[in-house]
């Protein structure tokens, strides 16, 4: 998820530079979206995952 939010900021730079606004903002707004959903999966996955290991002896 963290490699579709990089390549649509990379496609929102490149419309940028080359004048399509109206691309270039959609662009950043979904890989904003999929950045943030990124962010929560891997936080849940760190609780999650030090709970199912449970504590150590």
């Amino acid at each position: 998820m963290l490699y579709w939010a990089l390549v649509f900021f990379v496609v929102a730079i490149v419309a940028g530079l080359f004048g399509f606004g109206g691309i270039a903002s959609a662009s950043v707004g979904i890989a904003q979206i999929l950045f943030f959903i990124f962010v929560v999966l891997f936080i849940l996955s760190l609780i999650f995952g030090v709970r199912r290991r449970g504590p150590r002896v």
